[in-house]
């Protein structure tokens, strides 16, 4: 026969399960007001983080392409402090566009083993550029880069360097008032030297991006009245 809400609602959960399936007596219960699910407090840390993006025209030289690298680098590092990690090492992906099927096609990642777990931008875009480079091949006209942070684990089990003289500690510092001024006045107002402030070479296409009406003044509609 025709089972109906009445039905659901006054039924024995054993009942609902043998009949129907074990996702429905939960969704009865969770009806009910019994928690079947429980919720997470806080996200568990991320054990990878990877900034990626497409580029908004092709790009050919190797001085645009280290750009978006120390830029999505730059990214992920800033991830990394704020879920207060340490990475371990950096994957570096470029790639050609598998869509120009006549133009001629590479794709090329490395894992770059850092010396020891940081969270420290300039280590990060350092060896991520060093990674870029043992990679990259000219005369392609790449469409895509990208950076992945592996190998992470949380700062407090951070195992300390001898011969460090304090150069953690020191880079800890510089980190929390780099994050702590471009948080004041905007991401990218400090940022390294190998990171430009125009990424129009490569800058993934917005001319389509809906309006953020939700998060941006700019993207609120206006109303003219008369």
């Amino acid at each position: 026969g025709v089972t109906t809400v009445r039905d659901l609602r006054d039924a024995d959960t054993g009942t609902i399960r043998s009949r129907f399936s074990v996702v429905l007596e939960r969704t009865v219960r969770e009806l009910r007001g019994i928690s079947c699910l429980a919720l997470e407090e806080m996200a568990p840390d991320k054990r990878q983080i990877m900034v990626s993006r497409s580029f908004g025209s092709k790009v050919s030289n190797l001085g645009a392409l280290a750009d978006a690298v120390a830029t999505h680098a730059t990214r992920a590092a800033e991830k990394l402090r704020e879920q207060d990690s340490l990475a371990g090492a950096i994957v570096v992906q470029i790639r050609t566009s598998p869509f120009s099927e006549n133009a001629p096609q590479y794709h090329r990642s490395v894992t770059v083993p850092l010396p020891e777990a940081t969270a420290d931008t300039r280590v990060i875009v350092r060896w991520a550029i060093r990674g870029l480079k043992s990679i990259f091949r000219p005369g392609y006209a790449y469409a895509k880069a990208g950076i992945m942070l592996v190998e992470i684990r949380p700062r407090t089990s951070a195992q300390g360097d001898l011969f460090s003289n304090g150069g953690a500690f020191r880079s800890e510092g510089l980190m929390a008032a780099m994050d702590a001024i471009n948080a004041k006045w905007g991401r990218g107002a400090l940022r390294p030297a190998s990171v430009s402030s125009d990424h129009s070479a490569w800058e993934m296409a917005r001319g389509r991006l809906s309006p953020g009406y939700t998060t941006d003044w700019t993207g609120l509609p206006v109303v003219k009245a008369r």
